[in-house]
């Protein structure tokens, strides 16, 4: 059966030589950059930004790409040149995305706990909205804009207690959950705030949770927000847009997931109750796909039980989501061997261990030197790694059009070092 997934755009393939990204030789890379190395596929992102884009055509919408999934300047510039305005979640993420050449009303800027600092440096630049996390949030900025003589546009983040299916970790609209006001508060909050100088009460958001993979909890939320939308406008409040944050899953393990336009199709007849314009956040959606950790089998060894591992030269500092969430990711050789099957567990060189990738993987015969890939690396690998074990941070290389580049060289630890006294 051909599901919605198979026809999202792959960017790995095997070929006779080995494992290709883009019609490029990933072992060819390697050779020449080393390993550890993330490698991302810029027509996979291209069409990740694009499926969505194309999705929400019928209804008035602005793609805001979630910075935190992966912030590397050249990704960054890359959504930019597509025209995705950006989503931060940090003052550095809002920096990072000025420096990609995002103008700051293109930016909205969201996080729990933002400093003082943090709210005088948005607001001074002019930043698109701030998504405020509570009514004292919203009291700080006002503070700020009117010190230095600014309005602020904001939107309230609200907390539905809906429940996005994920996992735990990455549920963030739960009423157990540190995101957002409750629901029910939400509407005192807008009528406590209604004219207060130097705020402009310009949006709603909304943001359930992360790798979501059926329609149902994102329609329940864009009913939730939209509802919420047409009782504010009715008492008085000059909404500009709802912001349904983000969210949208891929499939990790190949299932079925939810496509950008089953997504569409399940959220837009909410929004045309209140025909206001819809903010997206998707990170994840954009460039999961679109990556690859490449590492090499630095050792192997086999138990008496018969339990086999591989032990790589990427560890949780460059891959963390298994280690922090149990997450599954597709792990394949770079050369296939026709040698036949076998269980392995897939494992990293750090002193923890959480510091596995896979158990029971099946893999053709596994030796030191072979080069392993670990698929859907695109959103939350390097943006996640560490110096842990003073490891020190891989290099990544962005595939366009049959040629490829170094996009962040390989870290040394004489730039760790250089912020040590």
């Amino acid at each position: 059966m051909i599901t919605c997934e198979t026809l999202v755009y792959q960017p790995f393939q095997q070929a006779e030589s080995g494992l290709h990204c883009d019609g490029v030789s990933v072992q060819s890379i390697v050779e020449k950059v080393g390993t550890p190395v993330y490698l991302y596929s810029a027509r996979a992102i291209r069409e990740g930004y694009s499926a969505i884009d194309d999705a929400f055509a019928a209804y008035p919408h602005a793609i805001h790409y979630a910075l935190k999934a992966n912030s590397t300047l050249a990704i960054a510039r890359l959504l930019k040149a597509l025209g995705s305005r950006a989503d931060a979640n940090s003052g550095g993420e809002v920096a990072v995305a000025m420096r990609a050449g995002f103008a700051t009303g293109e930016i909205v800027f969201t996080g729990v706990g933002k400093t003082r600092e943090e709210l005088e440096f948005a607001v001074a630049q002019g930043v698109g909205t701030i998504n405020a996390e509570s009514a004292g949030e919203l009291d700080r900025i006002g503070e700020v804009a009117r010190a230095l003589g600014r309005e602020a546009r904001v939107a309230l983040r609200v907390n539905p207690d809906i429940d996005a299916r994920s996992h735990p970790n990455i549920s963030t609209g739960l009423k157990t959950n540190k995101f957002g006001v409750a629901l029910q508060d939400a509407r005192a909050i807008y009528a406590a705030h209604l004219g207060t100088k130097g705020l402009r009460l310009a949006g709603v958001h909304i943001h359930i949770g992360s790798q979501i993979t059926t329609a149902e909890p994102l329609r329940r939320a864009a009913d939730a927000l939209v509802s919420l939308a047409l009782e504010l406008r009715d008492a008085g409040v000059p909404l500009e847009h709802v912001d349904l944050g983000g969210g949208l899953g891929i499939a990790y393990e190949g299932q079925q997931v939810l496509s950008a336009a089953e997504y569409a199709a399940a959220v837009i007849p909410e929004l045309q109750r209140a025909g206001i314009p819809v903010v997206l956040e998707p990170g994840r959606a954009i460039v999961a796909r679109s990556g690859a950790l490449v590492s090499r089998v630095v050792d192997t060894k086999r138990y008496p039980d018969g339990r086999q591992f591989a032990v790589l030269d990427a560890g949780m500092t460059e891959l963390m989501r298994p280690a922090l969430y149990g997450s599954f990711h597709r792990i394949v050789p770079v050369v296939t061997r026709s040698s036949p099957e076998a269980a392995w567990d897939i494992v990293g060189p750090i002193c923890e261990s959480s510091d596995v990738f896979g158990r029971d993987r099946a893999m053709p015969g596994v030796e030191v030197d072979d080069l392993i890939a670990i698929l859907d690396t695109g959103a939350y690998g390097a943006v996640m790694a560490s110096n842990y074990n003073r490891r020190m941070l891989a290099p990544e290389v962005l595939i366009d059009g049959g040629a490829w580049r170094v996009i962040r060289r390989r870290q040394t630890l004489d730039d760790v070092l250089a912020l040590e006294s």
